[in-house]
């Protein structure tokens, strides 16, 4: 059966970018222009400080502003010819382009509307950020009306004039993911992230759930250390649930990946009814007898599963059937053990008994066999002494395993580096 991901992050794995800004604590801006429609284009410069027309472009400037205002769609090209020959400045260009954009709402044309903010944007007049707005706001409008190709552009251009806006970056996502384009809408979205920790804030939570939404909805091999990366920043245990049991969910067939991820929720305290007595099957059926019967004692004990509860009463009645294994009895089993297999099995006993020394040198005893399995020797190895309190040897075992375990490990350090 799939781990299941809670109700917050199935939010956010499946709401929509509309409005998209509002998603990560913005206001989703709209385009408008900045000239007055009711006003001859020189008086509306005057009124900016700064922006004054060219005598040369003025004439034109005030022909062109007196086309868009009696919305004379029919002469506005040939105005606009007039003025951009007559330019001479910045001021200018960006006056003209304004006076486009102005043309171009009140004509519902989404193309000349782009055109003119390109136009705004090449003009030199404006800073980025103001830049970055205006392309963030054709954007919101293209996204509005499900053109998500253009608005993907539209949203590009804006983080391209303005790098350091993360939020731009998440848009791009939201564009790319309503158009299908969902392993570029992850790309996006780690970029959105690592530009906001390039900032003076922490990434904000909302874009963590998004981009591991969005990555777990495309099967994208990133949303694991998305995931990963959300609970390096936001530790809580909806967050490490949702974590791990996407983790699983990449790993089903896996049966190691299982035990030891569960004994990770075990030790936050996080693990449900069902999950104890999953790793309390998965440890007897690995002959790890010692651990199966302390998983369903402690579970009965927090009062998460009833022994006399139907669906866990065979279980508890088979565990509780199993002889658990003495320290007498795994020092003489590791001495005879006839390989590196049945030496994992006797270190998980001892660890499951809290003898995490002998634990280490039954793992380390496996390690040297032809069998053994040095990544996951080494992974047990820090899962012991990170039981055992031991932070700076758990962490060199764990930054030693290699390979399809070393996500595991991560998890494990994860978890290391933030408990008390």
């Amino acid at each position: 059966m799939k781990p299941t991901i809670t109700t917050a992050l199935a939010l956010a794995m499946t709401v929509t970018a509309a409005p998209a800004a509002a998603q990560y604590g913005m206001s989703g801006p709209t385009v408008s222009a900045s000239v007055p429609q009711n006003q001859p284009a020189a008086a509306a410069a005057q009124q900016q400080p700064g922006i004054k027309p060219s005598q040369k472009a003025l004439k034109p400037l005030i022909d062109l502003q007196d086309a868009v205002t009696k919305n004379d769609v029919a002469n506005i090209p040939a105005k606009v010819a007039a003025a951009q020959a007559a330019a001479q400045t910045k001021e200018d260009r960006y006056l003209i382009a304004e006076l486009q954009l102005k043309a171009a709402l009140a004509a519902h044309n989404d193309a000349a509307m782009s055109a003119a903010i390109d136009a705004i944007a090449a003009s030199g007049y404006n800073n980025a950020a103001t830049n970055a707005d205006l392309y963030e706001s054709l954007g919101q409008t293209f996204f509005n009306n499900k053109q998500y190709a253009e608005a993907a552009a539209a949203f590009r251009k804006a983080a391209t004039v303005n790098p350091s806006d993360w939020h731009t970056s998440a848009l791009v996502g939201e564009a790319l993911f309503g158009a299908g384009q969902k392993d570029e809408a992850v790309s996006a979205f780690q970029h959105a992230i690592q530009t906001s920790a390039a900032g003076a804030n922490k990434p904000d939570e909302n874009l963590y759930k998004r981009a591991v939404g969005i990555a777990y909805d495309a099967k994208s091999p990133a949303a694991p250390d998305l995931a990963l990366a959300w609970v390096a920043a936001y530790p809580a245990p909806s967050s490490w649930s949702d974590a791990i049991a996407i983790y699983r969910n990449y790993n089903l067939s896996d049966d190691e990946t299982t035990i030891d991820l569960l004994r990770l929720k075990q030790a936050m305290g996080i693990m449900t009814a069902g999950e104890y007595a999953l790793l309390a099957q998965k440890a007897s059926d690995q002959l790890v007898f010692g651990e199966a019967r302390s998983v369903i004692d402690a579970a009965i004990a927090a009062n998460k599963i009833d022994p006399s509860n139907p669906t866990y009463r065979d279980l508890v009645a088979a565990v509780r059937s199993k002889a658990k294994p003495t320290p007498t009895d795994l020092a003489t089993a590791m001495k005879i053990a006839a390989n590196g297999k049945a030496l994992m099995r006797i270190g998980d006993n001892y660890a499951a008994i809290g003898d995490y020394s002998n634990a280490v040198q039954a793992y380390k005893l496996a390690m040297a066999r032809p069998d053994g399995d040095a990544a996951v020797a080494n992974l047990h190895i820090g899962i012991a002494l990170v039981q055992a309190g031991d932070k700076a040897g758990a962490t060199a075992a764990l930054n030693s395993v290699t390979g399809p375990r070393s996500g595991i490990a991560k998890y494990w350090l994860t978890y290391l580096t933030q408990k008390a």
